[in-house]
């Protein structure tokens, strides 16, 4: 009876992993820069940020956070990167992680910050209080996930969480990246 239980649990995963792979990313998509508060603009004299991105990858892609202070022309002064993906370069323990927990990293990885991969994005306009309270919680984090999961802990979950941090709705973990970010943007007034 274990062994039937385990052997669906592992179909069921399989599942999961498989179906996230089955849709097509769209041509990148606008950027889309909104307050806190809902209001959208292209500009803000708050002067800090998040952005939620999504990026082209040889694999179904990446969603990560980028956070920092923006000049009034809205370009990014420092800035630091958060998301969750294996950690390594090898392809085995990616493979490896649509099946088992593999250790994780929650930094910038390859691509991140290269405009031609970027599939959609959405910037948050934040106070500085508001900016340390949500870097607070990207800290917080970013020092508890240890492990990736294609299907259990992924990308879109560690964006997605730090999103509920901030008190947005957050869509299915299971979507691409780029359909992640463009959802979670539609979900809160982006």
């Amino acid at each position: 009876m274990a062994r039937s239980r385990g052997c669906i649990s592992f179909a069921v995963l399989t599942a999961l992993a498989l179906t996230a792979c089955q849709s097509q990313d769209k041509g990148p998509q606008p950027k889309f820069v909104s307050s806190i508060a809902g209001t959208t603009s292209q500009e803000s004299e708050q002067g800090y940020f998040i952005e939620f991105r999504s990026r082209y990858a040889l694999s179904y892609g990446h969603t990560y956070v980028i956070f920092g202070q923006a000049s009034k022309s809205g370009a990014m002064i420092n800035p630091e990167i958060a998301g969750l993906a294996p950690a390594t370069l090898d392809t085995a323990p990616y493979v490896i992680g649509h099946v088992l927990p593999v250790p994780a990293e929650t930094g910038a990885s390859d691509g991140d910050m290269e405009e031609q991969y970027r599939s959609a994005s959405w910037r948050v306009m934040l106070t500085e209080a508001q900016y340390r309270d949500v870097v607070a919680k990207i800290r917080k984090l970013k020092a508890e996930a240890h492990y990736w999961h294609a299907s259990l802990y992924n990308c879109n979950a560690f964006v997605a969480d730090i999103a509920r941090s901030m008190g947005y709705k957050t869509p299915n973990i299971w979507l691409r990246p780029q359909q992640f970010i463009t959802r979670l943007r539609e979900m809160n007034g982006g």
